[in-house]
């Protein structure tokens, strides 16, 4: 996540920018950061968390949703544009200046990039937990299988759980899911992920 070099931005010029542009933008303190171009891991683990919620929830209460949903969050408006968002029952919606943004997601998975690894895994966690609903966040890594999940106890507690290895799974209390994985990490080539950073 970079910022786009210019002047502090109003929040109509932000949304203005980012309901023309082709990329997505978000929107902090007067600050734009264009959401950078994926990874082809962050891009297929992205789409693996996406397609495995979606077959698995098929027929319940529960909803995923891909990074193109904008997600209310109070403590950061007016959205922002996670990896993988999930609802259940209705979902709702409000809308700013023509966009939409979903108001009441119990989960968000984010994939990490080695651009906004920190703010994913703190900043990001944080303004997160502004949204009513939020029960749970899932942190994915790229580089190797790893993830990070936190689950919400009460207010103010959140239950860190870290998951290893390609024989893992992740059960998600949330939506009462459980992930591989190696679902998760399907044609992710982590020596690819690893030169990619290094250069």
């Amino acid at each position: 996540m970079t910022p786009v070099p210019k002047k502090k931005y109003t929040l109509e010029e932000y949304l203005e920018l980012d309901r023309n542009s082709e990329e997505r933008y978000e929107y902090f303190n007067g600050e734009v950061f264009a959401m950078a171009g994926g990874s082809p891991s962050h891009a297929r683990i992205s789409l693996n968390v996406c397609t495995s919620l979606t077959q698995k929830l098929k027929g319940g209460r529960c909803e995923a949703f891909n990074s193109e949903m904008r997600v209310k969050v109070p403590k950061a408006l007016p959205y922002r544009y996670p990896d993988v968002s999930v609802v259940c029952g209705e979902p709702i919606f409000d809308e700013l200046d023509g966009q939409q943004m979903l108001v009441n997601p119990v989960l968000i998975v984010e994939v990490l990039s080695p651009s906004t690894a920190a703010y994913d895994m703190v900043d990001k966690f944080t303004e997160y937990q502004s949204i009513d609903s939020f029960q749970e966040y899932l942190v994915i890594s790229q580089d190797r299988p790893h993830v990070i999940q936190h689950v919400k106890q009460s207010k103010r507690r959140w239950l860190r759980i870290e998951i290893e290895g390609m024989e893992s799974e992740v059960k998600l209390e949330s939506v009462n899911v459980t992930l591989s994985l190696s679902e998760l990490y399907e044609r992710v080539d982590f020596q690819a992920s690893d030169r990619a950073r290094r250069n």
